[in-house]
């Protein structure tokens, strides 16, 4: 099991709103993301992520404001995703406070882009965003375009080649899970911890706190992305926190 786990809020942001929804669809409107976000961080959140969930569908990440906003009242780390598709693009984006850039589409497009991020802005700024859907027990197809687009790739083949590439991270999605409530993919989660060196982040499933536990367990995530369960305060950041520790689960120091 990793050690110093990281818990992470995720927003998925579409236009100036914070939104929610199942495999990435049928998308509800929540509210301000800077009011979430500024809850999560004054409850100990160790990171920020923020997803602009239609960026990809009209070639722009529209993060800037929201992120311009959060960077004044928030002192942890910040990644943004969403419609980045060129080392300028990620450049803009760290401009306006994100500390981290999560990139899907656009590196399985052109996976030179990866090297590119991380050779200019560091590896630990290059998170490769991966959305996996379930095609048998232990194979995962990658998915672009917010999950709505097919690659054909398979999700551990990708991975390997983005870690040569030198991404520093794996912000790992399901589709089939994201959404539900009903627990992260743990059999997906624990493939792709198995063969990589660098830290994966999962994401999509959480509906109880043995979902958090189990997928850091059982699976060896070494960061949990969190959202339903914190939009609709079923629990706060101090009660995941809480449960894990009384697992015996080592987690990043809250400074």
């Amino acid at each position: 099991m990793p050690s110093n786990i990281r818990l992470i809020s995720r927003l998925d942001i579409k236009g100036p709103n914070l939104i929610k929804g199942v495999h990435l669809e049928g998308l509800r409107v929540l509210g301000n993301p800077n009011i979430f976000a500024t809850k999560y961080y004054k409850n100990s959140i160790d990171e920020i992520l923020y997803i602009d969930s239609v960026a990809s569908l009209y070639g722009r990440n529209n993060l800037s404001d929201i992120l311009a906003k959060t960077a004044k009242d928030i002192f942890v780390p910040i990644t943004a995703g969403g419609g980045l598709r060129s080392t300028d693009d990620v450049k803009d984006i760290l401009r306006y406070g994100a500390d981290k850039v999560a990139i899907n589409t656009a590196a399985v497009k052109d996976p030179s882009l990866i090297s590119k991020v991380s050779s200019m802005f560091g590896s630990q700024c290059m998170v490769l965003s991966v959305q996996a859907k379930k095609v048998n027990t232990n194979t995962w197809e990658v998915y672009i375009e917010g999950g709505r687009e097919k690659t054909g790739i398979d999700v551990i083949d990708w991975v390997k080649e983005g870690i040569k590439l030198n991404a520093g991270e794996i912000l790992l999605t399901s589709i089939d899970m994201e959404g539900t409530k009903l627990g992260f993919d743990l059999n997906l989660v624990e493939a792709v911890s198995s063969i990589s060196p660098v830290p994966v982040i999962a994401s999509g499933g959480m509906g109880n706190l043995n979902n958090a536990r189990d997928v850091i367990i059982e699976s060896n995530a070494d960061a949990i992305a969190i959202a339903n369960v914190l939009h609709y305060n079923k629990y706060s950041v101090a009660e995941v926190r809480d449960h894990l520790l009384n697992c015996n689960i080592n987690l990043r120091e809250v400074s």
